[in-house]
C-alpha cells in the first residue's frame, strides 16, 4: 500500500530542509515571524470554529424534537356551529 502525499512521495528530511531554505529566502528573516504568527492565528480560529460546530451538533442531538402543530383539516358542514338568535330579538315582516 502506497502512502504518498504528493505525486513524488513523502518529503524526506533533506527535502524539508530545502523547502525551509527556500521559504527563508523568499520571505526573508523579518517576514518569517509574521508569516508564522498568521498561520498560528489561522489554525487557532479554525480550531475554535471546529469546536463550536461540534458543540452545536451535540446540543442539537440532545434537544428533544420541537412539537409539530396539529394538522388543520377541512370541517364538514355538520360540525360548523350554527347561528343562534338571541331570545330578546324580534323578527319584523316587511
Amino acid at each position: 500500500m502506497n502512502h504518498s502525499i504528493f505525486a513524488f512521495g513523502i518529503p524526506s528530511t533533506p527535502d524539508m530542509l530545502i523547502i525551509a531554505v527556500l521559504v527563508l529566502v523568499l520571505f526573508g528573516a523579518k517576514k518569517l515571524p509574521l508569516f508564522a504568527r498568521s498561520i498560528g492565528r489561522s489554525m487557532g480560529e479554525f480550531k475554535k470554529a471546529k469546536d463550536e460546530f461540534e458543540q452545536e451538533m451535540h446540543r442539537a442531538a440532545e434537544e428533544p424534537p420541537a412539537p409539530t402543530p396539529p394538522a388543520v383539516s377541512a370541517q364538514s358542514p355538520a360540525s360548523t356551529p350554527s347561528v343562534v338568535k338571541p331570545a330578546n330579538m324580534t323578527t319584523v315582516d316587511v
